[in-house]
């Protein structure tokens, strides 16, 4: 092999081992980033929590890269009991930051580590304040006053008690018993919330049955007050009626008199009129009365010197 190309070689060799040694002996930190080094399993100097370029030494020295930016912890459903003797199932989660890295690496070492211990704490600092509360507690916030829907009537509001502390005093009551506890881990966790709460299926059976006698006995209340109401609206009906009925019956007799009056008043006149027309008046009046009075089996017996017998008379 000619030397120019062993030269080459070698030339070539020394800049990969020379650019190897430069990228092992550099590492960047991202701004959602902060890290620790070790050296043989032992941090060394400060934490790297600027972002850029930064120096190790190679080989003998590793980068521990944690994350800066909020984390969170979803805690397991848990079976708790509250001060009233009532086990709910208690689904919480949180929201955490490492604030100190070098710590954090001396006492969990890694994330996996820090949610482990986060869910013993959460776990049992929830566990703690539940016990010390009653449901009423735990479900609500602030002594609010509900709005009816007009379903349930004004009983709706008499079913909430008083709360003195609530739900979120709760949660802000387990927030900063938890930040006690982790205040030599390195972290700080900055919310803690109840995600959900439900009953236990032997207690659920119990509430829902509850619910429905309640819901049952208002809404026989409302249906006793309907069939009152609906009794006093007849009753005022019929009165109404009979009212009515009454004084339509008042002005018909009223118009009836006044017709009749007229009709004598007609017939007053009729009579006070000349012989002729007095006499037709009669003739008609006594052709309405024969008209009224017999039928084709009609038998009577009249005088000659009576008023209906005279036009028959004269028709012989």
């Amino acid at each position: 092999m000619p030397a120019k190309n062993t030269k080459l070689i070698i030339y070539l060799s020394l800049i990969a081992v020379a650019l190897f040694l430069i990228l092992e002996c550099i590492y960047k930190v991202r701004e959602t980033e902060q890290v620790v080094i070790t050296q043989f399993g032992k941090p060394v100097g400060e934490p790297k929590i600027t972002p850029g370029l930064k120096l190790k030494m190679p080989f003998i020295q590793k980068v521990n890269y944690f994350e800066k930016r909020y984390m969170e912890w979803d805690g397991d459903p848990n079976q708790l009991p509250t001060k009233d003797k009532k086990f709910i199932f208690v689904d919480a989660y949180a929201r955490w930051q490492i604030t100190d890295p070098l710590q954090f690496f001396k006492r969990l070492t890694d994330e996996r580590g820090a949610q482990s211990r986060l869910a013993d704490i959460l776990d049992g600092e929830t566990r703690d304040y539940i016990a010390g509360h009653n449901l009423e507690e735990i479900v609500r916030s602030t002594n609010r006053t509900p709005i009816s829907s007009g379903q349930l009537g004004e009983e709706a509001g008499d079913t909430l008690s008083e709360i003195q502390t609530g739900r979120l005093e709760i949660e802000k009551m387990i927030l900063k018993s938890s930040n006690e506890k982790v205040s030599d881990l390195g972290i700080v966790i900055l919310d803690v919330r109840i995600k959900r709460l439900n009953y236990v299926e032997e207690v659920r059976t119990q509430i829902y049955e509850r619910m429905k006698s309640e819901r049952y006995r208002i809404a026989e209340r409302f249906r006793s007050e309907g069939q009152g109401e609906a009794s006093k609206i007849n009753g005022e009906k019929e009165r109404d009626l009979k009212t009515i009925q009454s004084e339509a019956f008042r002005q018909a007799e009223e118009i009836r008199g006044r017709a009749d009056a007229r009709a004598a008043a007609i017939y007053a006149d009729a009579y006070d009129q000349t012989p002729t027309a007095r006499n037709l008046y009669a003739f008609v009046k006594s052709m309405e009365a024969f008209r009224m009075t017999f039928d084709t089996t009609t038998t009577i017996i009249l005088s000659t010197d009576g008023e209906l017998y005279k036009y028959l008379k004269d028709f012989r």
